[in-house]
């Protein structure tokens, strides 16, 4: 158990993390709410805080329905983007013949824009969640292979010759040495995977759906209702930042012992 000391540390760790951007988060907020009182730009093009806020009191369910919907598809997509991208990088750190063969091709995927090709998956699976989970998947795919590349990759060479004098074939040596040291880098590709899975969805939707986030905010901009859709935007936003946290909350669990997570201030030796 933690002594309390050291959880007031934590406190005040998180406290003098989160004040620099809770600070900058109101003073755009009191610069959105300033413009606006003051009529610099009309209401129909940028509503204020308050009726952006109103949106969504008003109409919870709406709202929340259609987060849900895109919730989902956002993550069944960062799942199967995270159990592929890290199949895949297994394999090609194993073989180098698979890797020059599929890095090629999986950065031309990449530079791909996703709402150009999104059509042909409607085309292909239909107006149902499949379409969107893999647009969802192939935005969140290759941050994921990246970083376990270079996760698999950094592994200190005299471990690998250590685990191969004692005898450890590949297969043991992936599960008890690379992999472990992998996932340091693993975390920091998944919260970047976890915001391109929302913009994933979201794009999907854009292209062929009913329900979602992305289609309040179609409906809002072709009947120019702003304040929909800056409420649209704004509940896709905390949902990826909601996403971020729950990978971020994952990295602290399985990885305390983490230079990252111990991160603190320098005290000077007496």
């Amino acid at each position: 158990m933690d002594s309390p000391s050291s959880q007031g540390l934590a406190t005040t760790d998180v406290l003098q993390r989160a004040w620099r951007p809770a600070s900058l988060l109101a003073g755009v907020v009191m610069l959105w709410w300033a413009v606006t009182a003051i009529g610099l730009v009309p209401a129909y093009l940028v509503p204020s805080p308050s009726a952006t806020i109103d949106s969504i009191v008003d109409n919870p369910g709406y709202y929340w329905e259609n987060t849900m919907v895109t919730g989902w598809e956002t993550l069944l997509g960062f799942v199967l983007a995270t159990a592929i991208g890290v199949l895949a990088a297994a394999v090609m750190v194993q073989s180098p013949t698979v890797e020059r063969t599929l890095y090629p091709l999986l950065l031309f995927a990449q530079v791909i824009p996703k709402i150009a090709v999104a059509p042909l998956f409607v085309v292909w699976l239909g107006f149902g969640l499949a379409p969107k989970i893999v647009v969802a998947v192939l935005m969140a795919f290759f941050p994921v292979v990246i970083s376990m590349v270079t996760g698999l990759r950094s592994v200190d060479p005299e471990m690998l010759e250590l685990s191969a004098t004692m005898g450890a074939g590949p297969a043991r040596t992936f599960r008890r040495i690379r992999f472990p040291a992998s996932l340091p880098h693993l975390f920091s590709g998944l919260k970047v995977a976890a915001t391109m899975a929302v913009t994933g969805a979201v794009v999907g939707e854009f292209v062929g759906a009913n329900t979602g986030l992305g289609n309040v905010i179609l409906q809002a901009n072709g009947n120019v209702d702003t304040p929909t859709l800056f409420a649209g935007l704004l509940v896709m936003s905390l949902l990826g930042v909601a996403l971020f946290a729950g990978v971020e909350l994952l990295e602290h669990i399985l990885l305390p012992w983490h230079a990252s997570r111990r991160a603190g201030p320098v005290t000077a030796l007496p």
